[in-house]
């Protein structure tokens, strides 16, 4: 009978055990849903991430045209005139409304 009794106590820890471990898989911090979570937030700053990455080479293609060995006139031109607001008497302007 007591043999019984300890096979009965060690067998309910154990399902009690399995159990703990079955709601932490379904839903714990590390779980099956958690996780998918995970890999969506993963995939937005991915796309963030993109977007960033390409934004700095825009801008590292600007500031090479910029370069003193390689500046483009035109873009010196540009940014001069909207520095300064300065037209020539020949150029067409546009506003904006």
């Amino acid at each position: 009978m007591r043999g019984k009794l300890f096979d009965l106590c060690v067998m309910t820890a154990c399902i009690a055990l399995l159990g703990y471990f079955a709601w932490h898989g379904v839903y714990g911090s590390r779980s099956i849903d958690n996780k998918n979570h995970v890999l969506a937030r993963a995939e937005l700053h991915q796309e963030q991430l993109d977007d960033i990455k390409a934004k700095r080479i825009a801008l590292e293609t600007r500031v090479n045209l910029m370069r003193p060995d390689s500046i483009d006139p035109d873009l010196l031109d540009e940014l001069a005139r909207s520095a300064l607001g300065y037209v020539l008497p020949n150029d067409l302007t546009v506003t904006r409304q």
